[in-house]
């Protein structure tokens, strides 16, 4: 009720009005029945705008931070996280993160939306890095389609580090539903993770237009802190798109 209280009347009016979002290809969602939103993530408003222009609500993974945040600050954080359909998405790896894809997992065998960022956290420089492999079990496990969605100029709207958002146009594109039907019964087959994950990553890299960079961007930011660098290549939201169901 409070996630379409807030869509409808409060939150969904005034963004439409402020930053007149265009959308292509949204009849590519389907209408009912589970399926997996996956797109490119610039900017922490992605999770904002993306459900605001799709009919049916959508379940976000989000990273876990954003629900353990200390202060006032931290606890309406979180609230606001949980009261917009969104779940803690723990991203080191390992029985945490397979946890985390189960809540993914209950949400589309309930026959909902569920949207996740494969690249497992913003892009450090607006260029797309290599998607992990999380989102190709979950659609592998759930055998439901995969949606592609391009998100375009919301790293411009609020930058890394920006609190307060650039008032300026936004776009989002829904690519083809991907069917990975002929991979079915191959789950836990890693280089079948792979190739679906390259596919993935190629569509989004085809849609948006953005530079892929074959190398994870959560290393990446690692890198840029100065700290050492080291991240599960089977997290939990990898590989490069170097052309669709490569290895």
């Amino acid at each position: 009720m409070f996630y379409w209280f807030m869509k409808t009347f409060v939150l969904g009016p005034v963004l439409k009005t402020l930053f007149r979002p265009w959308v292509k290809g949204l009849d590519n969602v389907p209408a009912q029945g589970a399926a997996i939103l996956a797109s490119n993530h610039l900017s922490f408003s992605d999770s904002i705008f993306m459900p605001l222009m799709v009919p049916r609500p959508v379940v976000f993974l989000a990273k876990s931070e954003y629900f353990t945040g200390k202060g006032i600050k931290g606890r309406l954080t979180a609230t606001f996280f949980r009261l917009t359909n969104q779940l803690p998405m723990d991203r080191s790896g390992g029985a945490a993160s397979a946890r985390s894809l189960d809540a993914g997992m209950d949400v589309l065998k309930n026959g909902s939306l569920l949207g996740i960022y494969p690249e497992g956290t913003r892009s450090p420089d607006s260029r797309l890095y290599r998607g992990k492999v999380g989102v190709a079990r979950l659609a592998l496990q759930a055998r439901v389609p995969v949606i592609p969605v391009a998100m375009i100029g919301t790293d411009k709207v609020q930058p890394i580090g920006k609190r307060m958002p650039n008032i300026r146009r936004i776009g989002m594109i829904f690519g083809e539903p991907l069917d990975f039907s002929r991979y079915y019964g191959m789950e836990d087959d890693r280089l079948i993770q792979r190739s679906v994950t390259d596919e993935i990553m190629y569509e989004l890299m085809r849609l948006s237009g953005q530079e892929y960079v074959d190398e994870y961007a959560a290393v990446v930011k690692l890198r840029l802190a100065g700290k050492a660098t080291g991240v599960p290549e089977d997290g939990p939201a990898g590989a490069g798109p170097a052309a669709p169901g490569s290895v």
